[in-house]
């Protein structure tokens, strides 16, 4: 007997769905309009994350070795420099490597007469975290044998601003989408409720239960919900592949590493899924409450 109300109560579900087409229709693609929108914006955050890392790995310190110390003792220095918080890596530069560098670099004039011993032994040096620079020099500083370091903290602290924007961005578009998704559903169903106001009210003389009347009404949300979750996850997938696509046949953009929709897709459909059926099932909850009331 349970077993057949709930059939029929999933039914009249369904049923509601088709009811009230264009509603529905419109519930689903603004749901789907806003999945896609958060999706996508986290996407650009991930990749961005990444790139940020990238550059991050190239926003190297320089470290001059004193010129009294001989080519044993600079490499000494490098086990101190290791030994320091937040240093990655601390690659070692000699004088002769330096000086190849040098003239690579510059026009034969400038390095004219210039000579290995005129250079000074090198370290360059990688952080774990950009946003500590400032506190990793001065320790640097205090390591015997570091003579000058040279290293640019506006691109470490604008690398780390970015990273922090775009994450408060996404944040704020995907509470402002959600919100905007939760009201659309919300009225959908109140739609499919104030047609059947006069049944609800006598399914509540006759003693039926508020779960009893909330369930097909939740049944629709979830089903609307879950149609939007599916359809955002796979017209995200095209999109994000054409566009991935897109930069790596372009000559200007190719220096953009764009991670596959496939490294993604887990991630990216749990949200989906997870916040589409949320919208589905909250909205709904939402929309009954007034009528239960009564």
């Amino acid at each position: 007997m349970k077993h057949n109300n709930f059939s029929f109560l999933v039914g009249e579900g369904t049923k509601a769905i088709f009811k009230h087409g264009f509603m529905s229709f419109a519930a689903v693609c603004i749901t789907v309009a806003c999945l896609v929108i958060v999706t996508s914006f986290g996407l650009i955050t991930y990749n961005i994350g990444l790139i940020v890392d990238d550059l991050q790995k190239e926003n190297e310190v320089l470290i001059c070795i004193d010129e009294s110390y001989t080519e044993a003792e600079a490499k000494s220095v490098g086990s101190r420099i290791n030994l320091i918080d937040n240093v990655a890596d601390a690659r070692f530069i000699s004088r002769e490597e330096a000086l190849q560098t040098f003239v690579k670099e510059y026009d034969a004039v400038m390095y004219d007469g210039v000579t290995a011993e005129t250079m000074r032994d090198q370290y360059i040096v990688t952080l774990e975290d950009n946003s500590k620079l400032q506190e990793t020099i001065d320790a640097l500083k205090q390591v015997p044998g570091v003579a000058t370091i040279y290293s640019d903290p506006t691109v470490a602290n604008a690398m780390s601003t970015i990273r922090n924007v775009l994450s408060i961005v996404s944040a704020c578009i995907a509470a402002v989408l959600l919100i905007v998704s939760l009201i659309i559903i919300s009225n959908t169903i109140k739609l499919a409720m104030f047609d059947r106001r006069e049944e609800i009210a006598i399914m509540r003389m006759v003693g039926a239960t508020n779960g009893f009347i909330r369930l097909p009404f939740v049944v629709e949300g979830f089903i609307l919900g879950l149609l939007g979750a599916v359809c955002s996850f796979f017209l995200e997938w095209g999109l994000y592949e054409a566009i991935r696509g897109a930069i790596a046949s372009s000559g200007q953009l190719s220096f953009l590493h764009v991670v596959s929709f496939s490294t993604v897709a887990l991630p990216v459909a749990l949200v989906c899924v997870v916040t589409g059926l949320l919208i589905g099932v909250v909205g709904s909850l939402m929309s009954i409450r007034k009528f239960l009331k009564v």
